[in-house]
């Protein structure tokens, strides 16, 4: 595999709602890892992995055979470990030094595995990287100075503090404004924010502030 890719995409075991949506995001460039299970998302969508990892215990055995047949990189782990499969993943992302990482269907069914799929992205070890969970619909991601969103106005933005209270929140582009501002762990004033204009921005002074960016896609499914 290639060092320093400039887009490393994670595909993991969970849920994809808008999976072609999610397609038309990947470059002929990126750098794709099957996670485990997640091996079948890239299948579906007709893509070949550079990188086939984990216990492979919820991976169809014929498409891990299809791949070795191919050449494709496959690194086994045993079932009993202390870290997931994502995580694990990740180590052998970061070891690429890509200038983006992507994880791909992290979100959804069990709600432990979401939650330490997001918790992930607190690492220390990730704070310099661009790193964000996606599925097609929605992008989740970790703020920690300051950060862009693109997309339309109306779409949803939901600003969430992790690990205690995030302050001095400044915010353009969106419905209803911070301007120096603190969002409490405890509080829900972050939650169903909307964006006004096609780029939204978002700088903090301290903590850590996870923000959920939803595409027009889904609200026009919901609405």
């Amino acid at each position: 595999m290639k060092q320093q890719p400039e887009r490393v995409i994670l595909f993991v075991n969970g849920e994809l709602p808008e999976p072609q949506a999610l397609r038309a995001q990947i470059n002929d460039d990126d750098l794709l890892i099957a996670v485990d299970g997640g091996l079948a998302h890239l299948e579906h969508l007709g893509l070949t992995p550079h990188l086939v990892i984990g216990d492979l215990d919820s991976a169809d055995p014929e498409l891990i055979a299809k791949y070795r047949a191919l050449g494709v990189e496959t690194r086994t782990f045993p079932a009993d470990k202390n870290e997931t499969d994502l995580e694990i993943a990740l180590d052998a992302a970061i070891v690429l030094a890509p200038a983006k990482i992507r994880i791909a269907a992290a979100l959804g069914g069990r709600v432990d595995q979401t939650l330490a799929n997001i918790f992930l992205l607190t690492r220390d070890d990730l704070a310099e990287y661009d790193i964000r969970l996606i599925d097609g619909q929605t992008e989740v991601f970790l703020i920690r100075d300051s950060a862009t969103i693109s997309g339309r106005a109306g779409e949803r933005v939901s600003l969430l503090p992790i690990n205690g209270p995030a302050t001095g929140i400044h915010t353009t582009g969106l419905h209803y404004p911070l301007n120096n501002e603190t969002l409490y762990p405890e509080r829900t004033r972050g939650v169903s924010n909307r964006m006004s204009a096609p780029t939204a921005t978002i700088a903090i002074q301290s903590g850590l502030l996870l923000c959920i960016h939803e595409t027009t896609t889904v609200q026009e499914r919901h609405g």
